[in-house]
């Protein structure tokens, strides 16, 4: 394993919020990656930071104040702390990487990273879907990058996305691998499933339920201009990603040239992605068939993984030595992510968020729900519903009592009024 020189100056110096299994997997490789170093970890339970630090060796003490951090980053350990706000104001991190799942802190880390001065690459798909446009704006305003995160699978879709581009392909649609859903999926129905793959019990819920998905595919839509052909997307099952052409109808799906999201379910490879391409030239045609791409018109192009943590130092990279972002909410809210119902839903209930036991989330164009505005599943934490929704049921805004002024409704209300949302 390389190791690092922990106190060589010209290495950029990385804050990562949140130590789950993907924060550990992304302490591991700042670790390993040449011109990178940790200084500073930060989750609400400081063991997980100790734990990952002291299994690879790496000198850290935990911080007690503000002072007492910078001074252990200054000596050249990495500082530990519960607080993700020391993290984003610490005058010793170039590059936080929020990489929780929470959604009101992370906001609020979010948005002191950028106004320290420091650039912002979100693993956090939660935030980055409710909040990217206006995230990006402020990121803007001080001079700073906020950014996507490569590794997932969005991120190995932008560049299969931008390939198409460079070759003089159109784009037709962007698609997911999904091995398995269950919309009825709840942290107590998941526990033998998340046991054995060492995952939380709501995050691993909202795999299952097709919650963290959607969000996924929502966050490529918004980025490259691409919406959903139906609400939560077609999503039929096949053995493998080259039946995709029995799957889909892509005259019928592009007839207005719009490129689209969607996903197959239970196929191979798993945790691969794979974008349709369609190109008319005769002599190209020629080429791509001689080069065993098939007869087209439509063509398939699909990578068989994505690795996750292990691609994620090269948007620090870009962020930091090229001051530009990997992937950005460039077209608004093309799409949103919706509260469905799990199950009946009575009105007093109060909502639990993402991979709790009341509801899922499924992408739908942002401008079709201008006349009833559904509700964010990013925001369908902790507020209550004002009626009865039936099992599989939309729950829409008018559904629930909130507080507009709380922080996430009021930066999901700014990132809304964006002029980048004006056409939409």
């Amino acid at each position: 394993m390389q190791k690092q020189n922990g106190s060589d100056p010209a290495k950029i110096r990385i804050g990562i919020i949140g130590i789950g299994s993907m924060g550990k997997g992304l302490v591991y490789q700042a670790h390993i990656t040449p011109g990178v170093r940790c200084v500073a970890v930060c989750d609400t339970d400081v063991k997980r930071c100790t734990a990952v630090l002291t299994w690879l060796h790496i000198p850290h003490s935990i911080a007690t104040s503000r002072a007492v951090m910078e001074d252990v980053t200054r000596r050249g350990e990495v500082a530990v702390c519960e607080d993700g706000l020391w993290v984003a104001e610490c005058a010793d991190v170039d590059v936080v990487i929020e990489a929780s799942s929470a959604i009101l802190p992370a906001a609020e880390f979010a948005l002191a990273t950028l106004n320290s001065g420091k650039h912002l690459v979100l693993m956090n798909s939660e935030i980055d879907l409710l909040f990217g446009p206006l995230l990006a704006d402020i990121a803007r305003k001080n001079g700073v990058v906020c950014t996507s995160c490569d590794g997932d699978q969005y991120g190995v879709l932008k560049h299969q996305i931008d390939d198409l581009a460079l070759w003089g392909l159109d784009l037709v649609m962007a698609g997911n691998i999904k091995g398995f859903l269950d919309r009825s999926a709840n942290p107590t129905s998941i526990v033998p499933e998340a046991d054995i793959r060492n995952l939380d019990y709501r995050m691993c819920t909202s795999y299952t339920d097709g919650t963290k998905l959607n969000i996924e595919m929502a966050i490529i839509a918004n980025a490259c201009g691409l919406i959903t052909t139906t609400p939560g997307m077609h999503g039929p099952r096949a053995a493998h990603v080259q039946d995709v052409f029995n799957c889909f109808d892509f005259d019928a799906l592009w007839k207005d040239r719009r490129p689209f999201v969607d996903y197959i379910l239970g196929a191979e490879p798993g945790g691969g992605v794979f974008v349709i391409g369609h190109c008319d030239n005769p002599y190209q045609r020629e080429m791509l068939a001689y080069y065993k791409m098939g007869p087209g018109p439509f063509y398939l192009f699909y990578r068989p993984y994505h690795l996750c943590h292990i691609e994620a130092m090269g948007t620090v990279l870009q962020a930091a030595r090229r001051q530009t972002p990997f992937l950005v909410p460039d077209y608004g809210f093309q799409t949103q992510v919706y509260a469905y119902a799990k199950r009946d839903l009575k009105a007093g209930e109060v909502l639990d968020g993402i991979g709790g036991y009341c509801c899922y989330g499924l992408i739908e164009n942002f401008k079709e729900n201008h006349a009833s505005p559904g509700l964010p599943i990013g925001l369908a934490d902790n507020v209550a519903l004002r009626r009865d929704v039936p099992e599989q049921g939309r729950i829409s805004l008018d559904d629930v009592s909130y507080d507009p002024a709380r922080l996430d409704f009021a930066l999901f209300d700014r990132a809304f009024g964006l002029p980048a949302n004006a056409a939409v």
